[in-house]
């Protein structure tokens, strides 16, 4: 009897179990569990208890339809399926961005709890373009500046941190998901990745203690794009535009239950405007997420890149204004190009203990491979990295005082060998190209770090949030000359630690502002320390640097006007200068400081907010004061001069407008005069662009959808310089070649069609 009562209790037990239906709630970019949901039944109104973005649903209201509802989301219908467990995705509007949760990897909070000045591109905004290019994306973000002399030839700065590097963004941290951008090197190239494969871009403007690194210039985090609950879809796009630009894309996503996966290949290829400017790009990217079960959930990510862009680099004064669809004469006579080939690979496990404390732990590799032949020499290159990353998350409440927490650590290491070979173009007839010749150099380099970090977020009362956080990072380069055959030269650069401290303050509804003090660093690259003779330079330091800033995020008119406010100044010390040699060779040394003293305004208004229509107009704008505090180079005294490379104001006022089934977008940019040399005996013009874009989106059949779009860039046809080679030299008797020639009016168009199942 005993023995029989056992069972049926048992039986009962797991009766009771299997008529509940678990699932969570989450941010549909962010993958963020959101907090405050209301659930509700539609047929009976009952309201289904919602514990941190966790619920169970009675097994009995399968096929009823629920409304899940958060503030600063997209209300949602659904209807619980049989799935042993579910997970919503919410929406957010972006029109109340202050309530959305960012951070998964660190600390979640809403915007508004931050006390770091923070920008999020939405999808809406990534899709106000051509759907090819990042600089015209970025650069609507007050205190950012993205340079583009070509689409493989970039340079991204954050409040005039990287304006200085000399090819390619360096002092900025950037992530793809949970995968760092970032080689070992220092240099982060987002340009190359799909704009298609994206969903959001956050930026983290300054340095910050977090999992994500203490960069100088912030943090730029792209978020791989997901699909909605139970959603099956086929996607293609074409676009064409002028200098030949031809791109194509085709995607596949899927969501059932408690699994969504994205595959994305493209194609992007443009003639380009100048001579030795073709450009054609590969891309495949895969993305899932899998929940296993209530407590754990897997992720995953790969990239695989395949390009090739030839290289017209930079232009005299003289070339610029007169003949800018030319390349630089050696450039040309030796076809310079990259031919680079770049492969992601991440996964990432969640394991939720309780609803106070989880943990996040991710593994990623990358490969990276490149051969570019060059005036001066033919450089290949090829690299391997991987690293881990992982971090604990707790919530508790000590007393009545809410307390958030995170401690963790990264570790990464890259191996890479580079080699150089003579370039004898100019040995063979014209239209030859680059001929590769006798090895010139050969050094392979381990490149390794860890990051120890750890964060809280300490909620005293209901209006203040104080986050203090502290990171510990040591770096370390083995370098081996194999051509010279020496001994392996190590070098460990002292542990630095960075300190934050940060304080929020809500007054209401419509005001909450917010103080911060930060510290980062830059550690120099690889080719930063060495010197002409290939001997590693010891004395070489990181840069590093304080960030003070106080801001305010604001609301009124019932949220039709929403901005932000934010005046810093941040400190620059051991600043790195790099030297360019006769021969055409780098190197850098310590040379002075620097001041960032900046002032950046956003506002966004909502005009017209009807059934039939939707009309928003934005405007911001960035005022700097960058300049050279202490800066000597080979006994001359720049102190007192303008930064190099960078602005001294950006403004921005756009447009938007939908109705019924037809968009159209505007923005009008203005930039200021940019220095181009540390003497600034040059500046480059003030000049202006004005970018437009219509639409038109239709449900062709049940399952089809079609969006048909047209733009004009540069309508109003101005001459400026895209990108500035700062400091150039000339020899030989040629004059410096400054100036990046950006593109004159330039028109696309294209269709895209969804197929949903």
């Amino acid at each position: 009897m005993k023995t029989l009562f056992t069972i049926l209790s048992f039986l009962a037990i797991q009766f009771v179990v299997a008529q509940q239906i678990d699932g969570k709630f989450i941010d549909q970019i962010t993958q963020i569990p959101i907090i405050d949901v209301t659930l509700v039944n539609t047929t009976t109104q009952d309201t289904i208890p919602v514990s941190n973005g966790y619920f169970s649903i009675n097994k009995i209201e399968v096929e009823t339809t629920f409304i899940a509802s958060a503030k600063g989301y997209y209300p949602k219908s659904f209807v619980v399926t049989t799935s042993p467990y579910l997970i919503i995705s919410l929406q957010p509007q972006y029109q109340q961005l202050e309530e959305v949760a960012i951070q998964q990897a660190t600390i979640p909070k809403k915007v508004k709890q931050s006390a770091k000045a923070i920008h999020i591109l939405s999808a809406s905004d990534l899709q106000q373009n051509s759907g090819v290019d990042y600089a015209t994306i970025l650069n609507t973000v007050p205190g950012v500046f993205m340079q583009s002399g070509a689409l493989n030839t970039n340079r991204i700065s954050i409040r005039g941190i990287g304006a200085r590097n000399l090819f390619g963004t360096a002092n900025i941290r950037a992530y793809f998901g949970d995968i760092p951008l970032t080689d070992g090197n220092g240099a982060s190239a987002i340009e190359d990745l799909e704009l298609e494969s994206i969903s959001q871009i956050q930026i983290h403007k300054g340095p910050s203690s977090s999992s994500f690194g203490v960069g100088l210039g912030g943090t730029i985090l792209l978020s791989p794009k997901k699909t909605s609950y139970q959603n099956t879809q086929l996607s293609s796009t074409y676009t064409i535009g002028s200098y030949g630009l031809q791109k194509t894309s085709l995607g596949f996503a899927t969501h059932k239950n408690n699994a969504d996966f994205n595959l994305l290949y493209s194609n992007t290829h443009q003639d380009g405007y100048r001579e030795n400017n073709t450009y054609n790009r590969n891309t495949f990217t895969g993305s899932g997420t899998f929940s296993l079960s209530e407590k754990d959930e897997l992720t995953f990510l790969a990239s695989y890149i395949d390009l090739k862009a030839f290289i017209p680099s930079s232009l005299s004064q003289e070339n610029f204004e007169n003949d800018p669809r030319s390349a630089a004469f050696t450039w040309g006579r030796a076809k310079g190009f990259e031919d680079a080939q770049n492969f992601l690979l991440g996964s990432s496990w969640q394991h939720k203990f309780n609803d106070k404390l989880s943990v996040y732990t991710s593994i990623f590799g990358r490969h990276h491979k490149n051969d570019e032949p060059r005036p001066f020499n033919i450089l290949t290159e090829e690299a391997t990295s991987y690293g881990i990353r992982s971090r604990i998350l707790g919530n508790h409440k000590l007393k009545q005082i809410k307390v958030k927490w995170t401690v963790g650590g990264e570790f990464f290491n890259e191996h890479y060998n580079g080699q150089t070979f003579e370039n004898l173009y100019q040995d063979f007839p014209v239209g030859t190209g680059s001929v590769q010749g006798t090895i010139l150099s050969d050094l392979d380099e381990t490149r390794s770090y860890y990051n120890l970090f750890a964060e809280t977020q300490i909620h005293p009362h209901s209006q203040w949030y104080i986050t203090i956080g502290t990171h510990l990072n040591q770096t370390q380069y083995t370098i081996t000359n194999q051509l010279a055959n020496t001994p392996k030269t190590t070098f460990d650069y002292d542990p630095i630690l960075s300190p934050k401290l940060g304080v929020s303050y809500i007054l209401n509804d419509q005001f909450n502002f917010y103080g911060t003090i930060a510290h980062g660093f830059s550690t120099p690259t690889a080719s930063e320390t060495l010197l002409p003779d290939g001997l590693f330079n010891p004395d070489l330091a990181p840069e590093t640097g304080w960030n003070l800033e106080f801001g305010s995020r604001f609301n009124a008119l019932n949220k039709q006007v929403q901005g932000s406010f934010a005046i810093y100044r941040m400190w620059v010390n051991d600043l790195l200068v790099t030297r360019r040699t006769p021969d055409d060779n780098f190197f850098a040394i310590n040379a002075g400081k620097t001041i960032h003293d900046g002032i950046e305004l956003d506002l966004n208004y909502l005009l017209i907010q009807t059934d039939d229509i939707t009309l928003t107009a934005n405007m911001n704008t960035a005022i700097y004061n960058y300049r050279f505090d202490e800066f000597i180079d080979d006994d001359e005294d720049f102190s007192g001069n303008d930064l190099t490379g960078v602005p001294d104001w950006v403004r921005n006022f756009g447009a938007s407008l939908q109705y019924k089934n037809y968009y159209a977008n505007a923005n009008f940019r203005q930039v200021g005069q940019i220095p181009v040399n540390d003497q600034n005996s040059l500046y480059s013009d003030v000049y202006e662009l004005l970018n437009a874009k219509i639409g038109y989106r239709h449900i062709l059949f049940k399952h089809f959808n079609l969006n048909a779009f047209f733009g004009v860039n540069n309508i109003l046809d101005k001459r400026y310089a895209s990108q500035i080679q700062i400091n150039a030299r000339g020899f030989g008797g040629n004059a410096p070649r400054y100036f990046y020639p950006g593109l004159p009016i330039h028109v696309y168009g294209g269709i895209n069609i969804n197929y949903n199942f």
